[in-house]
């Protein structure tokens, strides 16, 4: 299987301060992973199959058998470099791949979607968590922690 190697942008973390500790680590899950890829294959397989009986296509198998292979491969190719993301969550701060940096009274909302956790920050930026196992228990956690944050800064 081919293995992307980390950009040297993309793929460095962002450096702990001077007495700030780790709290937390949250890695990217590869059954979730594989899972988010089998249930879009079946998702975008039906909807080609659909599509191709409504032109009259005389072969619509084709067009599930092409999104499975089609989205298989991507997952395959892709696997290595988004199953290696982590996110720290810290005492300060929450450090995410490519070296992002969230501040924790930043974090204005924290939402799980599917099998990730969405970060709003107060600026309007907005971060990904992807293919957590747990993404509720995340978000859950972030929240507190950006709670605690807010509340000993206000």
């Amino acid at each position: 299987m081919a293995r992307i190697e980390p950009d040297t942008v993309i793929g460095r973390s962002a450096q702990l301060l001077d007495g700030e500790s780790v709290v937390a680590e949250f890695r990217a899950d590869r059954l979730t992973y594989w899972r988010s890829h089998l249930i879009m294959a079946v998702v975008l397989g039906a909807a080609a199959g659909l599509f191709l009986v409504w032109q009259g296509n005389p072969y619509p198998v084709a067009g599930p058998f092409g999104a499975a292979i089609a989205i298989a491969a991507r997952a395959a190719y892709l696997s290595s470099e988004a199953l290696s993301e982590t996110w720290r969550l810290t005492d300060r701060r929450l450090l995410g791949p490519g070296g992002r940096v969230v501040p924790l009274p930043q974090i204005q909302a924290v939402r799980p979607f599917l099998g990730a956790v969405q970060i709003v920050t107060t600026s309007g930026d907005k971060h990904l968590m992807k293919y957590l196992a747990d993404p509720a228990s995340v978000a859950a956690r972030l929240q507190g922690a950006a709670g605690r944050k807010a509340s000993r800064n206000g």
